[in-house]
């Protein structure tokens, strides 16, 4: 007998189920469009420096400036979208509104008017970073965290929520990982050759974009059922709350303090990572279309752990599976730091240090959702949007802190993207 598809279904705790397999699906292609963007942002300190020809002190100092000015605009956009109207719904009208902008900045990324001086080049690459990040990324992203505590009462159903866009976006960054630089390199290796992957990468993330919104302009929100009418008191209409009296709540907030500093720490170890390893295998193993080859095996990493997550989180918890990921991170990068030029230990420690925090990865959407219920227990206010803007807030910071330190180590190390052979403080740089 075929399953009445309108039958109401419950999860273990007794919360009433809304989500269906198409809207995990839709979650997923927006986090991958979010991935997408924010991922792209780890080649570009390469892409300045090798490809363009900017100094790499400059391009860390500008790259640092522009995070933590972003960081700052995922806390502000956060309070403005709790003081809005428009129901649940006003969560995924931002998405439709970014979609062209998204699409259009992925190209102007590339687009750096080196031929105009250093100068004007770098002031470029501020504002083009600042659009991508602190503007459209942040007016996407904010909102669609937020979705993630509104869409469901189901702490199940946020669970899987969670896995869905943490494979989204762990899936973008391998998709960048593995296609930029053999890409780039077969198109010509040139900055035209950057701009048409950008052109491509901006039609995928439009259409991404487009696709989400349009399943979420007619999802079943928990507070659209009747028997749900503990809705969420932002979507509502809660009483707004001044932007200082709502960062004196959250900080005063465990559970968004300890979001706050996983995304801040994780987010330094993978910006250092990403951005660091087309240097790695450029000039220490001699060729930088490796880094394709280390994405293409890690995606073998990827699928166990996210196969792996749930059973993982369920038997350790929510805190033993952050320390374990956190020392995940660390373990492996002091063994490659032991054996630094061999290339098997490289790539060996990369996979189980990405194996080890996926399901770290899994947990925003019950983080999130911890900080929520924890305002309102203790404040009687949800701070939904505000809350959410923690995971943007660490990334972003970390993503500041992890590009500057990149740059210094270049720096002291006297980087020369014109010189045939690495040179000893070359390598010992990175």
């Amino acid at each position: 007998m075929a399953k009445d598809k309108n039958a109401v279904r419950y999860d273990a705790d007794g919360a009433r189920r809304v989500m269906r397999g198409g809207d995990y699906m839709a979650d997923f292609g927006g986090q991958l469009a979010l991935g997408l963007m924010g991922n792209i942002v780890g080649q570009l300190t390469y892409f300045y420096t090798d490809k363009v020809g900017l100094a790499v002190g400059s391009v860390g100092i500008v790259m640092a400036i522009a995070k933590v000015i972003d960081a700052f605009t995922d806390v502000i956009f956060g309070n403005v979208i709790d003081h809005s109207k428009g129901g649940n719904r006003k969560y995924y009208q931002w998405m439709l509104r970014m979609a062209i902008p998204a699409a259009v900045i992925m190209v102007m990324m590339f687009t750096v008017p080196i031929q105009a001086g250093q100068i004007p080049a770098l002031i470029y690459v501020l504002i083009t970073n600042l659009l991508l990040t602190a503007v459209i990324y942040t007016m996407i992203a904010t909102p669609f965290s937020a979705v993630m505590v509104v869409r469901t009462n189901s702490q199940s159903e946020r669970g899987s929520m969670g896995v869905f866009r943490a494979v989204g976006n762990y899936g973008a960054g391998m998709l960048i990982g593995i296609a930029t630089i053999p890409v780039t390199n077969m198109l010509g290796g040139t900055q035209s050759a950057w701009i048409k992957y950008g052109v491509v990468l901006g039609a995928a993330v439009l259409l991404l974009f487009l696709i989400c919104y349009n399943n979420g302009r007619k999802a079943v929100f928990a507070s659209d059922i009747s028997e749900d009418l503990k809705e969420d008191k932002g979507a509502s209409g809660e009483e707004t709350v001044p932007f200082k009296e709502a960062m004196g709540m959250l900080f005063h907030n465990k559970y968004w303090v300890i979001v706050l500093l996983f995304n801040l720490i994780t987010q330094v170890t993978n910006t250092i990572a990403g951005s660091g390893g087309t240097y790695y295998c450029k000039w220490i193993f001699g060729n930088d279309s490796l880094v394709g080859l280390l994405g293409a095996v890690g995606m073998l990493a990827t699928v166990i752990g996210f196969a792996l997550s749930k059973p993982i989180i369920a038997k350790l918890g929510v805190t033993k599976t952050i320390y374990v990921g956190l020392l995940g991170a660390a373990i492996p990068a002091a063994v490659r730091c032991i054996m630094p030029t061999n290339f098997m230990v490289y790539m060996v420690t990369g996979l189980v240090g990405s194996f080890i925090q996926i399901p770290l990865m899994c947990l925003y959407g019950v983080l999130l959702a911890m900080a929520v219920d924890y305002n309102e227990w203790k404040y009687d206010k949800t701070l939904v949007a505000t809350s959410s803007g923690a995971i943007g807030f660490g990334s972003k910071v970390g993503g500041g802190v992890g590009s500057l330190l990149l740059s210094l180590f270049l720096v002291l190390g006297s980087y020369d993207a014109t010189v045939a052979e690495a040179t000893t403080s070359m390598r010992y740089s990175k």
